[in-house]
């Protein structure tokens, strides 16, 4: 996937940043509009060794908190986004915090209703909860597809910033 220059911007500034105490190996860095999210690989040597995946994760979050906390303050000033953290420890994957934004939308009674039917077969607590269950399978069943299309919408943010209308000189 292409990622835009802000994005890369983003991303290097914590590669940069974040010391190899905090995570091992190379970083997720995922942003949108309101939130960067940063996942990384806990350390080899973070925790004990006998320790399961999901107990090496939750020490990790406890003997980094100081270091991510003073890096997400640095970045949430220059960037103006929040930005949440998370941890793999070989197969497993666990996000610390991270926002849940609400998106307002308008639906049509079919669409209501497969919301209800899904509330009601008990596959999701709330239309709410339901919405964010099928955004989910459609990002999971179509992510070529998705990837594909994010892809074009870089070539078309890169082709309108060399827009000759918006430059100053142009008036």
């Amino acid at each position: 996937m292409t990622e835009s220059a802000a994005q890369a911007t983003i991303r290097t500034w914590f590669i940069e940043r974040v010391p190899d105490e905090i995570y091992s190996g190379e970083l997720s860095v995922t942003v949108d509009a309101q939130e960067i999210v940063v996942i990384g690989e806990v350390p080899a040597e973070s925790g004990d060794s006998n320790a399961s995946p999901t107990e090496r994760i939750a020490a990790h979050r406890e003997h980094s908190r100081a270091g991510r906390i003073a890096i997400a303050r640095d970045a949430e000033t220059i960037f103006g986004r929040k930005v949440s953290w998370g941890a793999r420890a070989g197969d497993t994957h666990r996000l610390y915090t991270h926002l849940g934004v609400p998106v307002m939308t308008r639906l049509r009674q079919p669409e209501r209703l497969l919301l209800d039917t899904l509330v009601e077969g008990g596959v999701a607590r709330s239309r709410s909860d339901a919405l964010a269950w099928c955004v989910r399978l459609v990002g999971e069943r179509e992510s070529d597809w998705l990837a594909e299309l994010h892809d074009a919408l870089a070539g078309v943010r890169d082709a309108r910033s060399k827009n000759p209308l918006d430059r100053a000189d142009a008036s």
